[in-house]
């Protein structure tokens, strides 16, 4: 007898439709599974026959069986194609009798025991199943918050294979699981931390609160101890939420990457991503011999902070290139090639130097010059040029932090943040994959910036003075704008334009802290 059923196969944060077809015949107990079966795919011809007996499902016959993984040609990856073929067994032996089984969808790894493991990537897949049509789609119990944030497809969760048999025979009810995805999207967070915290710093706070309005990259210079790390930790707590369009993106890809890289949950609030400066090139930008999202693009839509910025090895900062510029990652292998967002704001942090003392008005320098020219040179130029702000924050005397205020919260800086998100979300609602002044295509940068011919000769004379890049001048111009709409301004004024010009230190022959 044959039957039919239906699972995905996941390819880069997409998926793909992959039809199950099991044929059974009264044989000598032959099991083979077809269709560019990885090895964990073809072990399951060993867990299935064990799940099935540990279930109660015996038989007094012995059956061949042959199994295709359709379309043929596409690799098939990982053991969550064990609950369908089970079912299309129980089916195609008659030990099932649902005679739609062409309409349903299922997903999940089979212990020896007949339970149902979790697997990766499910939220692309109930995604994929919803496209074809599928009535439901059975998938493992721990799975099932995840995979019912998706509508239109009801998501049943199983815990054991005899629970998916009893509901496909109609002999169990198992109630579809709804997320409304919109009141979990919404739901306000509680964060420990505060910019309230953060005393003096003012054009650093400055500086950070005109980078999350206009989704800029930034980057903090100062000595060990002046406050970039407490800074950067705060960030959080003045990103705008997550819109519902933008959690199904990020949790699409956290979901692919599963819990060994601390996704695998739906996610509700802008990613804040932290690696160590020992990650290595494949752990940041994605790949492997099995390819999964790197830290680039668990960072979509959020927040990608490298701490001891220059420790990073420099191998591994230059594959940030292309995600910076073109908000993408490809990653290619012999067998595919795969397609990863990384959409996210750099935050990167760094001493001056070795010892972490050049510039420092308290503290000597033991490095010579060599040295540091050493040090700052493992973050390349064109890498420095992608960064929008560049902004040295000095040490706080420790004598002064007593008599010192708190800062403003993060509760009222975060309220000008959404502000000038807003506009920019007006300003933009015509220009596609445009959603922050960070995004603005170069062609449009004057039309955003509202320049006059007076405006556009200053600015020659600027590039002239301060020998930018094309890259450069457009990210002024950006940070300018951004500055603007924190005023609440309709243009760009010189004021705007001269504060982006402070923003780029690394352009300043009078900085301090850069060789």
């Amino acid at each position: 007898m044959l039957a039919k059923c239906f699972s995905g196969a996941v390819n880069g944060v997409e998926a793909r439709t992959v039809e199950i077809e099991v044929f059974s015949t009264i044989g000598t107990s032959q099991f083979a599974i077809v269709g560019l079966p990885d090895t964990a795919v073809k072990e399951a011809k060993d867990r299935i026959p064990t799940a099935l007996k540990n279930q109660g499902f015996k038989t007094k016959r012995e059956y061949d069986v042959t199994v295709n993984l359709a379309p043929a040609d596409v690799k098939k990856e990982g053991p969550i194609y064990d609950l369908p073929i089970a079912v299309g067994l129980l089916k195609a032996t008659g030990r099932l009798k649902n005679e739609r089984l062409d309409e349903y969808a299922l997903v999940g790894e089979l212990a020896l025991s007949g339970e149902v493991r979790r697997v990766r990537g499910i939220l692309p897949m109930v995604m994929e199943m919803r496209r074809i049509g599928c009535r439901a789609m059975l998938v493992p119990a721990d799975n099932a918050i995840e995979a019912s944030v998706v509508s239109g497809i009801d998501v049943i969760p199983v815990r054991t294979l005899r629970e998916a048999s009893e509901y496909l025979n109609g002999e169990r009810t198992i109630e579809p699981l709804v997320t409304d995805l919109a009141d979990l999207v919404g739901r306000n967070r509680t964060h420990l931390e505060d910019f309230a915290d953060v005393k003096g710093q003012d054009l650093a706070r400055q500086a950070i609160e005109v980078a999350v309005a206009g989704g800029h990259n930034i980057l903090m210079i100062g000595s060990p101890g002046s406050g970039k790390t407490m800074l950067a930790r705060r960030v959080p707590t003045i990103l705008p939420p997550l819109t519902v369009e933008e959690a199904l993106e990020v949790s699409r890809i956290h979901s692919v990457a599963g819990p060994e890289k601390g996704g695998g949950m739906f996610v509700t609030e802008r990613p804040f991503r932290a690696p160590h400066h020992t990650v290595s090139s494949i752990g940041l930008l994605g790949g492997g011999v099995h390819p999964l999202p790197g830290e680039v693009s668990l960072a979509h839509r959020g927040v990608l902070f490298l701490d001891e910025f220059a420790e990073f090895p420099r191998q591994v900062l230059e594959v940030l290139r292309q995600p910076l510029e073109d908000g993408h990652v490809g990653v290619s292998r012999a067998a595919a090639a795969h397609d990863y967002p990384s959409k996210f704001m750099l935050i990167a942090a760094m001493n001056p130097c070795p010892c972490g003392y050049h510039g420092d008005s308290r503290h000597a320098c033991r490095c010579s010059t060599k040295s540091i020219v050493k040090y700052q040179s493992r973050v390349s130029g064109p890498l420095i040029d992608r960064i929008d702000i560049q902004i040295e924050v000095p040490a706080v005397d420790p004598k002064d932090l007593p008599a010192m205020e708190p800062g403003e919260s993060s509760a009222v800086i975060r309220e000008r943040v959404l502000a000038a998100r807003a506009i920019q979300a007006e300003r933009y609602r015509d220009m596609p994959g445009v959603r922050t002044n960070a995004e603005v295509r170069s062609r449009d940068l004057a039309d955003v910036c509202k320049f006059t011919a007076k405006d556009k000769e200053k600015l020659i004379g600027l590039i002239e003075r301060l020998n930018l890049s094309a890259r450069a001048y457009d990210k002024v111009l950006k940070v300018a704008r951004t500055y603007a709409d924190l005023r609440g301004a309709d243009g760009v004024s010189d004021d705007d334009v001269n504060n982006a010009i402070l923003c780029r230190r690394m352009d300043d022959e009078e900085s301090t802290f850069w060789a």
